[in-house]
């Protein structure tokens, strides 16, 4: 970018995308993965890029009017960014979290002056491990606080320009790659990464195929669910209908365990030199699961998410 920037929104995107070649000769799988490296972002994180498109849409309808509050409901990457442009464009934010995320997302948020509502986790809950019922616990509260302050409702988990603030990165991802991508995964949060980029891509090319990546045991989507089971990586995996996702875009299925995730980011760390959170690792290890398998000798897509400095208080590199 030539000179300078006024507002640190414009530093949002455009996002190197990265081929994993030392990962591949690791591992030894067959194919190629191209990693969108939305970490970079400035509060490290792809929810970056729906905190600068959500509001400004909602401020092109008149939904949300100079000075009015903005509230969300948040496993704390989301927080984060909304936090941050809601300081440069002038919104008081009040963010609605669980007390089962990394408290690193929470002194971020309040470092970038945001009103901070801590939920506590539902009955029998682990901290580091946010379940849809810690959600729906949060949900109830956010509904609450958005009747009692008058502030405007972000809503990612409802909002379909969610999944629209995602679709450039999915064409940047596609012009970097210079056309190569065969294949995409991405791990089901809200689902509006997986369906901005699930649909840009096959707006591109219908015959690229969409994965859903879902932790083992709360595969939702796939189908397959234990009964008592539980995950630590943040940030999705909460087995449960996501309004704005439409199965009728997934071609497939992949499941991770927490620890094939936190595995992946140690690898990641080690031998790319991506720092990386459990997420981000839980789509690296689909991908290659992916290319050991039905999609052996292609090229693959996916997103890191956010950044592992999110995640130093929690065990993910107690190496």
């Amino acid at each position: 970018m030539d000179g300078f920037i006024t507002c640190m929104t414009q530093a949002i995107g455009k996002t190197p995308l990265l081929r994993l070649d030392r990962l591949k000769a690791h591992l030894g799988y067959e194919g190629e993965i191209y990693a969108k490296l939305e970490q970079l972002n400035p509060t490290s994180s792809k929810k970056d890029r729906i905190a600068l498109g959500m509001i400004e849409i909602a401020e092109q309808k008149g939904l949300l009017k100079p000075g009015q509050p903005v509230l969300e409901m948040t496993s704390g990457n989301t927080g984060t960014a909304v936090a941050m442009v809601c300081s440069a464009k002038g919104h008081p934010f009040i963010c609605v979290i669980s007390k089962g995320n990394s408290v690193e997302r929470v002194k971020m948020i309040k470092a970038l002056g945001g009103q901070i509502v801590l939920v506590e986790q539902a009955p029998g809950a682990e901290m580091g491990k946010v379940s849809g019922e810690d959600m729906r616990y949060v949900e109830k509260v956010a509904e609450r606080l958005v009747k009692e302050t008058g502030a405007f409702y972000f809503n990612q988990f409802q909002n379909n320009d969610n999944s629209a603030s995602h679709e450039p990165a999915a064409l940047e991802m596609w012009v970097q790659s210079m056309g190569q991508i065969q294949a995409f995964a991405d791990f089901i949060g809200t689902g509006g990464t997986f369906m901005g980029y699930a649909r840009a891509l096959k707006r591109l090319n219908p015959a690229i195929r969409a994965y859903a990546v879902e932790p083992h045991g709360l595969a939702y989507y796939k189908g397959e669910i234990i009964p008592g089971t539980s995950h630590t990586i943040q940030g999705g995996g909460y087995a449960k209908d996501m309004v704005i996702v439409d199965k009728a875009y997934m071609d497939g299925f992949l499941t991770v365990s927490c620890e094939e995730s936190a595995e992946m980011c140690k690898n990641l760390a080690k031998i790319e030199g991506v720092f990386a959170g459990l997420s981000s690792g839980a789509n690296v290890a689909a991908a290659v699961k992916a290319l050991n398998g039905a999609e052996r000798g292609n090229h693959f897509g996916v997103v890191v998410n956010d950044c592992g400095l999110k995640y130093m208080s929690t065990d993910l590199f107690c190496l």
